[in-house]
């Protein structure tokens, strides 16, 4: 396949304060890595690119469950297993599955203007994270994987760019 190469996006330029700021990195690295999932040709998309088993569909099915687990109050079990997509699930639903997941996040953190207070997440029993904590840990953790999803998705099918 030929390589193709997208427009590259600078990071967001925000003059607000400290949760506008990390809410528009975090933003900013969402619509990236869905943006280098989206249109990934399957089988490829879900094959492992790496000895460790990471595939851009495990990738990105991760994250929807760590947005859900953070904001939402999932409760997840199991977080090895977040990094498999369902065999029956294709490119285009991981990838819906994980926008409507961010749109309910930021859903929620629309309310949320205290970076010191706590995440408003339905979990009894559990303490809720600070919201500063929380963004800062969604942004670590999504840019950490859509680096890694730069670089699957150049060894399939040469895709470059965010």
């Amino acid at each position: 396949m030929p390589a193709t190469t997208s427009r590259d996006r600078p990071p967001p330029r925000t003059g607000g304060g400290e949760a506008e700021t990390l809410r528009a990195f975090l933003d900013y690295l969402r619509t990236s890595i869905a943006a280098k999932v989206e249109g990934a040709p399957e089988p490829q998309a879900r094959a492992a690119a790496v000895p460790s088993g990471t595939n851009l569909l495990g990738l990105l099915n991760h994250l929807t469950f760590v947005e859900r687990s953070m904001f939402l109050g999932d409760d997840v079990t199991d977080w090895q297993a977040t990094f498999q997509a369902a065999p029956e699930d294709s490119v285009a639903d991981v990838v819906a599955r994980y926008r409507e997941t961010v749109g309910r996040a930021n859903e929620l953190l629309d309310g949320c203007a205290d970076p010191g207070a706590p995440v408003p997440r339905p979990r009894p029993g559990r303490p809720a994270p600070s919201l500063r904590w929380a963004l800062t840990h969604m942004i670590e953790e999504t840019g950490r994987h859509a680096g890694h999803a730069d670089i699957i998705r150049e060894l399939i099918d040469g895709a470059t760019g965010r």
